[in-house]
């Protein structure tokens, strides 16, 4: 396959698998099935058609709204679809057409469902971060990197963060985490080794230090604020699968 082709193909996937992940994003947190009913409107339960589905082009076909009862649909759609596309292509571009995409592409949308829905409802559903734990060591059997990293990374991963969340518990009687960071960072662990599930728990901690910080500094939060670290996490996982290793060894390069 040419590289203009493998463009195309991971392209046409990122947008008909972005459309497929605002059905989970939509449907998950509510308990409800993501295979039925079909596509219908928020407000009125108008049954999609075809052509409204298609993605990007059916949210600005309708100007954003229900054909029927006029209610607004979220730009969310629209926007979730055209960041599967890039990530997706992003991903093509570091891994390179070979069976390792189909398993990073796999991992980069459960990113992109889990981002949205903890920074929407604050939970991380156990139908994608369990699954996903499993999924991750099946796949480094097989795949970088490696089933021993990916054990590690599960144990530490998961480890790590529930240590965090027991010793915030016990030190100020509140519950400082939920658990299902921990799960969500061990599945990062399965998928991508201890290493890069390091460098995205500190990227994740960075950035929600700084945003933390920031939001503070303008009133709009408190010390007690609760930030969505999965959604963190997810940029961080992200992250680490383009930039993890050149960031590990410059860090490590001060010692």
């Amino acid at each position: 396959m040419t590289a203009s082709m493998a463009i195309g193909v991971v392209a046409a996937l990122g947008l008909a698998i972005g459309s497929f992940l605002n059905v989970c994003i939509y449907r998950l947190p509510r308990g409800e099935s993501i295979v039925t009913p079909p596509s219908r409107c928020p407000g009125c339960g108008q049954g999609l058609r075809w052509f409204d589905n298609v993605p990007v082009l059916g949210w600005l076909l309708i100007g954003g709204r229900c054909r029927h009862c006029r209610t607004a649909v979220s730009p969310m759609y629209p926007i979730v679809e055209s960041v599967t596309t890039l990530l997706f292509l992003l991903q093509l571009w570091q891994v390179g057409w070979q069976p390792l995409l189909a398993i990073r592409l796999l991992f980069v949308s459960a990113m992109i469902v889990l981002f949205v829905i903890d920074l929407q409802h604050r939970i991380l559903p156990n139908a994608i971060t369990l699954p996903g734990i499993v999924v991750g060591l099946v796949a480094c059997l097989f795949f970088e990197p490696g089933w021993r990293s990916a054990l590690i990374g599960v144990a530490a991963g998961g480890g790590v963060l529930w240590v965090v969340g027991e010793a915030y518990f016990r030190l100020r009687g509140e519950e400082g985490m939920g658990f299902g960071d921990v799960k969500m960072l061990a599945m990062i662990g399965a998928f991508l080794g201890w290493q890069l599930m390091l460098v995205t728990l500190l990227t994740a901690s960075l950035t929600g230090s700084i945003i933390g910080g920031a939001m503070i500094a303008v009133d709009r939060g408190n010390m007690k604020y609760a930030l969505p670290l999965g959604s963190f996490l997810a940029v961080g996982a992200v992250v680490a699968t383009h930039v993890g290793y050149p960031l590990l060894e410059w860090y490590l390069g001060f010692y």
